[in-house]
């Protein structure tokens, strides 16, 4: 079946499908700021009848008489609407209520990251950020690695200037130490925290939460500076079909398609496909390579939940992606794949996840979650070519209950990680008689965890892990956390401490030990990093004139490590050198976001993080490598009702951070200067179903060229064919090398792409 055909029968249902009415029914839609509010209590007093509104905020109530009636409409998270309808049998039989979300909106909403089970983010002791869909359509991005460079104190870090592999710093901490969650399932990590974060449909997500600081207590390694939970749309709650299309003036095109479906009356699945193309070489800078990565990606994600006895919970998940990348000289193609005459990056990644969650068949709260991800990757950097394999499998269950004010948490987890690839790491230390020798890596463990709520004032959580690391041995990771709240929860504080670990592999983590353009040292065997993390957070809701609010949520953060591992970049050029630390190094700051809200369609999220992320050994102080001093955010957004239009204006601003030079001769600067990318929509509504969007990425045309002679060393000798080196292994300084260089492509901090425009369209059918 042709493409064509497929939109010719989306295009088909969607408009003859036919919606009656019956005349004696009164039909309603809730809604707040264009979103329809699901399960919304309608009542008339009067009559003493109620009912509620469906998932789209639809609601109906039949058999009224004519007659003036005042309709009550209340939902969690928004000020109780009273409006007075008339009904007339010759007149209309639609009304609308737009409601006004309460003060403490924000905090109302449901949160899971931090306990394992859905509470209100008003009453969780842990601080959990929730970003929802709507957030990320003010700038559309296509992977979801682009679309949390507009959250504070997130920041997607570019790693390589031919690939463009990248990693989320939370904090300043480098991407291994953020655990990437998809429905509380560790499903992002080791291979995948290089080349995963791509390819989630965003049409699927329903909502980001994230935990900044440690949370290994309940998700173990990797969770040392923080996660994100992705949490995909309920197929229940999803609409019946939903398109999002949109292509860039460089040539990009994003397509993201969902479809929801019933299999009896038990099973409903939501389907979604994503596919990404970018296919038009540029090569603005003139080095002669691409300035932008080449990709071909499709990702296919699939949910099932059944409905079951006592509402016990079953869903279950599938997801699929391929991407074909490469970067290179302009004139690469894959007959020079893996050869040494002309230079190109090719990353063949094929990746499947499943995982679930079962609710026991039993009176008490007893669940099970299971997952597995297999993830292949076939590369060539340069004549540098990398295969490896990774398979983890992942099982835990875990008992809630609630007695009295205690609220308890207790389960045993175990994960199997399968690692295997062509590189000395999986090889035996027999010079002579070396064979491959794959690492299988088996991690058990327990973790419980208590909330007393004290008082209506006061929680405090105490928590702790414990894990067998079958190469390192035990392992504890405890916590505490505990909140106060006023009165009227306009006033919240949360003091939190916990204990984090990461258990490092190189090879699955760092893309530049990936690419051959350097070689790898370690000086010792790898030890676990170990850190404690302090933070103080508070947060202050204000209400203003005409229903306007003001959230204030400022937080103080000190992160202490120990056996940090920091790869050595400058002591020889040729070479990265992996050890522990010997010393210290920490990660200290303090953040604000502001969210303000008008009554008259004015929003408002602002947002900025100072911090100092540093390492001390042998008693110098060394600042880490790609990371600022200062970070800000805004999302700016203006809605004019009447017109159904609405204006974004996001953008983020970045200080200046250290960066890697080869020689005391490189031209390069040693900081990058401060720089932004700042972005401007408009989209236009019709109908509420359908959308057209469009505007202009990277306003300011920034591009980390700027101010610097060349971004990639010796891009005309990517093979180092014409570089003399000394007995030590360094490149010399001659007439043909004056700087003495060898060629590498580390040096990067920002987006290689300039400004851009955007136009899409997105179509819904509920």
């Amino acid at each position: 079946m042709s493409w064509s055909t497929v939109v010719l029968v989306i295009l088909s249902v969607g408009f003859f499908n036919p919606i009656s009415a019956q005349l004696d029914q009164v039909n309603g839609h809730v809604s707040s700021n264009g979103e329809s509010i699901a399960f919304a209590k309608v009542t008339i007093p009067s009559l003493s009848i109620s009912t509620q509104a469906d998932v789209d905020g639809k609601f109906y109530l039949f058999q009224l008489k004519d007659g003036k009636y005042e309709v009550h409409v209340s939902a969690f998270g928004f000020e109780t609407l009273k409006k007075e309808i008339e009904i007339r049998s010759n007149g209309t039989s639609m009304f609308y209520f737009e409601m006004i979300p309460s003060a403490n909106a924000n905090l109302s909403e449901v949160v899971v990251s931090g306990a394992m089970r859905p509470v209100s983010r008003l009453d969780s002791p842990i601080n959990i950020e929730v970003y929802n869909a709507q957030f990320f359509k003010t700038n559309p991005n296509p992977t979801l690695f682009e679309s949390l460079q507009n959250i504070n104190g997130v920041r997607p870090q570019v790693n390589c200037n031919i690939c463009s592999t990248g990693d989320i710093h939370i904090n300043g901490l480098e991407g291994p130490y953020t655990m990437i969650l998809i429905d509380g399932m560790p499903i992002v990590s080791g291979l995948s925290s290089v080349y995963g974060l791509n390819g989630i449909p965003q049409s699927l997500i329903d909502r980001i939460e994230i935990v900044k600081g440690p949370a290994s207590t309940l998700y173990g390694s990797e969770a040392v500076g923080g996660l994100i939970n992705v949490i995909t749309k309920s197929p229940s709650k999803a609409p019946i079909v939903s398109l999002d299309v949109f292509g860039t003036t460089y040539g990009e095109v994003n397509a993201d398609v969902a479809a929801k479906f019933k299999m009896g009356k038990k099973a409903q699945s939501l389907l979604g496909i994503n596919y990404f193309n970018y296919s038009s070489p540029v090569d603005k800078n003139n080095d002669g390579f691409t300035d932008v990565t080449l990709q071909d990606r499709i990702s296919v994600f699939n949910k099932w939940t059944i409905n079951r006895k006592n509402d016990r919970l079953l869903t279950f998940a599938a997801r699929y992606i391929y991407e074909d990348r490469w970067g290179g000289e302009m004139n690469w193609n894959k007959r020079f794949r893996g050869g040494d005459s002309i230079y190109g990056e090719s990353i063949y990644t094929n990746r499947w996840e499943l995982f679930g969650i079962y609710q026991l068949p039993v009176k008490e709260n007893i669940f099970l979650q299971l997952s597995a991800s297999g993830h292949y990757q076939n590369s060539a950097y340069g004549e540098m070519i990398y295969q490896g394999k990774q398979t983890i499998g992942f099982g835990q269950i875990y008992w809630q209950k609630k007695i009295k004010r205690f609220d308890f948490l207790a389960g045993t987890t175990y994960r199997y990680t399968f690692y295997d690839d062509n590189t000395p790491a999986t090889q035996t230390n027999d010079a002579v008689n070396g064979s491959n020798m794959p690492q299988h890596m088996h991690l058990p463990g327990v973790f419980l965890q208590s909330e007393f709520h004290i008082n209506e004032h006061n929680t405090l959580l105490l928590g702790a892990r414990y894990d067998y690391n079958f190469l390192h041995g035990n392992i504890l990771s405890p916590r505490l956390n505990y909140k106060w709240n006023s009165h009227n929860k306009r006033n919240i504080l949360r003091v939190g401490v916990g204990n984090g670990y990461r258990v490092a592999n190189v090879f699955t983590e760092d893309h530049a030990a990936l690419t051959g353009a350097r070689k790898l040292v370690f000086e010792s065997d790898l030890k676990p990093e170990t850190s404690w993390n302090a933070n103080v957070n508070f947060v202050k809701i204000v209400s203003l004139k005409k229903s306007s609010t003001l959230e204030l949520d400022g937080s103080v953060f000190y992160t202490y490590f120990t056996n940090k591992i920091i790869p050595d970049y400058e002591t020889n050029s040729n070479e990265i050198r992996y050890d522990n630390l010997n010393g210290f190094a920490t990660s200290k700051g303090i953040s604000l976001n502001v969210d303000y809200k008008f009554f008259y369609g004015l929003g408002l999220r602002l947002g900025g993080t100072l911090m100092d992320v540093s390492s001390v050994e042998n008693g110098l102080k060394s600042k880490q490598l790609f990371t600022e001093n200062f970070t800000g955010t805004w999302t700016i957004s203006y809605e004019i009702k009447k017109w159904n239009l609405q204006f974004d204006y996001t953008g983020n601003v970045y200080s200046p951070m250290k960066l890697p030079l080869l020689s005391d001769l490189d031209p390069r600067e040693g900081y990058s200067p401060w720089w932004s990318i700042q972005n401007i929509q408009i989209t236009k509504k019709f109908n509420g179903n359908f959308e057209v969007y469009g505007g202009i990425k990277n306003l300011l045309n920034w591009l980390p060229s700027k101010g610097n002679p060349f971004l990639i060393a010796r891009p005309h000798d990517p093979f180092d064919k014409q570089v003399q080196f000394d007995a030590n292994g360094q490149a010399q300084a001659n007439a043909s090398n004056p700087y003495g260089l060898t060629f590498d492509p580390t040096y990067v901090y920002a987006p290689n792409q300039g400004i851009r425009g955007f136009l899409g369209v997105r179509w819904v059918i509920q």
